[in-house]
């Protein structure tokens, strides 16, 4: 009896060890090579997102890395009624990818994926190449111009076509701020990439 409780207690250890493992930010999300040793399955749907849609994977993480910070669930700030009292969220962004609420239905509903999530990672970066794919093709952006892409992920196609960047001052530094972070990644991923391809098989 005891060895039977003994056994389900460990179980449910290593359960709840792997579930804070998956739910956990990265302990290094400014190293590409770092972050994708220790969560080796980010990098094989990343890889399949840039295959998918043609956007580079350094780009991909750049995006997450801005809108969410790896964490799956970050969420906008709450407004504040007086300066004081905690208010309505800006937006309905949730998840890695930061997606709103329209958008990401639209993304389920072009790609026959009802089940997609906004909290699970290979959901999050099969939403970020199907939107840049898609940026390419309404507003003709390079697939490789991380700057551009993200004025139009941050503002949206219709604001980017309105050239609303130009009066955003945010938008701007934002999108600065996701192409310095895209070549760094970009270079990281030269030093590993070919090591990260030759690994087929994952050990928990």
């Amino acid at each position: 009896m005891q060895k039977k409780i003994l056994n389900r207690n460990l179980i449910y250890l290593v359960i709840f060890f792997f579930i804070v493992s998956c739910s956990s930010v990265p302990k290094y999300p400014s190293n590409a090579c770092k972050l994708f040793s220790e969560r080796y399955l980010w990098y094989k749907h990343t890889k399949k997102s840039s295959e998918t849609y043609g956007a580079p994977i350094h780009i991909i993480l750049a995006f997450v890395n801005k809108e969410s910070g790896f964490n799956r669930w970050a969420k906008p700030k709450r407004t504040k009624l007086f300066k004081i009292v905690p208010y309505k969220r800006p937006s309905s962004s949730f998840g890695y990818s930061q997606a709103v609420k329209k958008t990401w239905e639209l993304y389920k509903i072009e790609t026959n994926n009802p089940l997609a999530l906004r909290t699970r990672f290979k959901d999050s970066v099969m939403f970020i190449g199907w939107y840049m794919n898609k940026t390419n093709k309404i507003n003709k952006i390079s697939l490789n111009d991380s700057y551009r892409q993200y004025l139009n992920y941050y503002l949206g196609w219709g604001n980017y076509a309105k050239k609303v960047y130009k009066t955003d001052k945010k938008a701007i530094m934002f999108a600065k701020n996701v192409e310095k972070k895209s070549r760094i990644y970009k270079n990281q991923l030269k030093e590993c990439q070919k090591s990260l391809d030759k690994k087929k098989y994952i050990i928990f």
